[in-house]
């Protein structure tokens, strides 16, 4: 059972004073039996008052809002967590469609999981979902396939897409990071009838070459009839064992964006991130992000996302 220190810090800066800036985060390590928290903190620029509560998802969410103008907005979450998760997930291989559809009838929130969102590139998603469809009747197996055509038909690339590619543009690219590859697993699995849903956390490697150690990372949780949610994680072709640690489930990134928010004020927006993983052999990895925010334009009111995920 691994330990992992992780220091994530998601910092805001402004060339001008900004007021009123009403925050949504989702840095909380998700409530499961396959990790346990033994210690978390959280710092945010003035220490502001925080209203937190678990959402519609699961994930725990926070809320707060600096009121007093400020050129800068910090928020530092310090992750000291144990992963009790097997090596090795023992899956239901043997449960098909049949059972799942068992399973799925009157859940309203499984329903909504196994329904895809409309794509104009329907004629090649379907072609895909052809392809990973033959892999048999057991859904376990279909996920697995699914992993494995995205893994090696579409390129790790970072810098080529952001938090606002659709499915359609991954398509054309070919190419992108986890955020993308998981969007784009979640149509797949749905478009199949199985529900889904995405996944912002931590992957922790330690140097065993797996892809996306910094920022955030991002993969899939698919219900897998007689034993439930299963991650997999198409950027790397792996089910999702103890080297993640999850923060936050949703219906797409959007649901699991760890800072979003907005601000009143004619000033323009520069985001960096910083994430370290500390392990228990005393290796630490470290990554530093700087992002300029797609709309950065002096306005009366601006939104923001904190994401990086999927680097």
């Amino acid at each position: 059972m691994p330990i992992f220190r992780i220091h994530h810090v998601t910092k805001y800066s402004y060339d001008k004073p900004v007021k009123e800036s009403m925050n949504e985060v989702r840095i909380f390590p998700f409530q499961c039996a396959e990790q346990e928290v033994l210690q978390h903190d959280l710092v945010i620029t003035g220490q502001p008052d925080m209203l937190t509560f678990n959402d519609y998802w699961g994930s725990k969410t926070g809320i707060f809002n600096i009121l007093e103008p400020h050129k800068a907005l910090s928020i530092e979450s310090r992750l000291l967590v144990r992963t009790t998760a097997s090596s090795q997930l023992k899956i239901n291989f043997h449960s098909g469609f049949d059972e799942l559809a068992a399973e799925v009838d009157n859940n309203l929130q499984l329903l909504e999981l196994a329904s895809p969102g409309r794509i104009t590139s329907q004629a090649e998603m379907n072609e895909i979902v052809e392809n990973v469809r033959c892999a048999g009747n057991e859904v376990a197996a279909v996920v697995e396939r699914c992993g494995e055509y995205i893994f090696k038909n579409f390129k790790y690339i970072k810098g080529i897409t952001n938090i606002e590619t659709t499915v359609d543009e991954i398509l054309v690219h070919r190419a992108g990071v986890c955020q993308d590859f998981a969007h784009l697993m979640l149509h797949v699995l749905r478009s199949i009838g199985i529900p889904c849903r995405y996944v912002s956390g931590y992957v922790c490697p330690n140097k065993n070459g797996m892809r996306g150690e910094g920022a955030t990372h991002a993969w899939v949780e698919a219900f897998i009839p007689g034993f439930g949610w299963a991650g997999i994680d198409p950027t790397n072709n792996v089910w999702v064992t103890n080297k993640h640690v999850k923060l936050s489930v949703g219906r797409y990134f959007q649901d699991c964006s760890p800072v979003k928010g907005t601000f009143k004020g004619m000033a323009k927006q520069l985001l960096s991130v910083f994430v370290s993983v500390g392990y228990e052999d005393g290796h630490i990895f470290e990554e530093l992000n700087n992002v300029h925010l797609a709309g950065e334009k002096e306005t009366g009111e601006e939104a923001f996302e904190g994401a990086l995920a999927g680097q």
